[in-house]
């Protein structure tokens, strides 16, 4: 006589084939994942072992979620695709729309982004890359990490006296 109300068997995710599984669409792992709100993309769910305000990238959630134009387009509300967004494409200057659109944290990669000059530092004229590298900016000057250190010591002695 068959059981009544017996449960359908579900494989458990150990006994599933390695290539069944989703996986994070950034850096491939299998484990805890959520689709991401944008773009609908597997990804890990690891926001939570972020530090605040020690700048790790070690959060493949949270690197899609604040360094891709694909997040901010979707989180601005802005209507069709990034990639031809002109909301987007004016939001930022032209050196980060390009490194938003086209960095490790994304699924898929600006085609044919535009050109640019670098970014140098206008005290000594070093190249700053405004998506990685550390500057300080005041006003429109950009000053790499060396100079701004420099100018942080000179303008402290002056409060000093």
């Amino acid at each position: 006589m068959a059981k009544r109300n017996a449960q359908p068997k579900i494989a458990s995710p150990s006994k599933r084939k390695a290539g069944d599984r989703p996986r994070c669409g950034l850096c491939g792992k299998t484990g805890r994942l959520i689709k991401t709100d944008c773009c609908g993309n597997w990804i890990c769910d690891d926001e939570h072992k972020y530090v605040l305000f020690s700048y790790a990238r070690n959060s493949c959630h949270r690197n899609h979620s604040r360094y891709t134009l694909c997040a901010y387009h979707h989180n601005e509300g802005h209507a069709g695709d990034w990639k031809n967004c002109g909301e987007c494409r004016n939001a930022f200057e032209t050196e980060m729309y390009v490194w938003y659109g086209t960095n490790e944290s994304n699924f898929e990669k600006l085609q044919n982004p535009p050109s640019y000059e670098p970014t140098k530092c206008s005290k000594c004229g070093l190249i700053i890359k405004l998506g990685t590298d550390g500057f300080t900016q005041s006003g429109d000057e950009y000053w790499c990490e060396e100079c701004s250190a420099k100018e942080m010591e000179k303008r402290f002695r002056r409060t000093k006296g």
